[in-house]
């Protein structure tokens, strides 16, 4: 066990994909994990799976009245970090083609759930003097990335969100870092390829090597490197207003 042992965390997109990656990877380093997302079997499958210490709470983090639900859910539990993870890709298309409802719900889920979630669970950090906060945005937040506007938009936003609070919290102790990984081997980026093949009339395997030769090391990053640099971040008490990437070298 580490120095997370007695530490509640709350991970929203807890159910799959890289929320189950950073909550394994947080209980694993001694810490409560509290799974935040809409599929209840979703998070009950990764509570049971991590056993004594976790568990799952429904919330759609881009509604108010179901984040406020959540904070009257965690009751007495005292948070002290918390993972903002919950996004969704979006639609791959020309800024001229993306339906205005389509792009609204890209920032309602990567920026206004990172902002409904930190406005209900700041005040008990701040009151206690001593917390977390990592938001997880993205290098396509910090490079052009065609077609991928409303994602990468609403990354640099978070990123955005990230500095200015840092600033309005860290005199109470409170920690505001934002972590910024490249490409994630995963279901996410294998959908991105096959609509990427079917715009460009790229074969998936050439689509895929397009963008993963622009990193550095010439392959994407895993879900499990994703939670362990969550796990490295808290590590570092003096780290705030930070935006650490996390790319294989796709930014540099």
């Amino acid at each position: 066990m580490t120095e997370l042992t007695g530490r509640t965390a709350v991970i929203t997109g807890g159910g799959s994909g890289l929320g189950s990656a950073i909550a394994r990877a947080l209980h694993a380093a001694g810490a409560d994990v509290v799974l935040v997302g809409r599929d209840e079997h979703k998070l009950a499958a990764v509570a049971a799976e991590l056993g004594p210490r976790a568990r799952g709470l429904s919330c759609d983090v881009s509604e108010a009245a179901s984040v406020d639900a959540l904070r009257e859910a965690l009751g007495g539990t005292e948070v002290s970090i918390l993972v903002n993870n919950a996004g969704i890709p979006g639609p791959v298309a020309a800024l001229t083609d993306i339906a205005v409802d389509d792009w609204d719900d890209v920032f309602d889920v990567n920026v206004r759930g990172t902002f409904l979630l930190c406005r209900a669970l700041l005040p008990g950090m701040i009151a206690r003097g001593d917390g977390d906060v990592i938001n997880v945005a993205s290098v396509s937040g910090k490079r052009p990335l065609a077609h991928r506007t409303p994602y990468c938009a609403s990354k640099m936003a978070v990123i955005g969100l990230t500095s200015t609070l840092a600033f309005e919290v860290g005199p109470a102790g409170v920690r505001v870092n934002s972590l910024s990984p490249g490409p994630v081997a995963g279901p996410r980026m294998e959908r991105n390829f096959r609509l990427e093949a079917e715009r460009s009339g790229s074969s998936v395997d050439e689509a895929e090597q397009a963008f993963v030769s622009r990193a550095a090391l010439g392959r994407m990053v895993t879900e499990t490197e994703v939670g362990q640099a969550v796990v490295a971040m808290l590590a570092m008490p003096g780290m705030c207003g930070a935006d650490v990437d996390l790319s294989a070298g796709m930014v540099a």
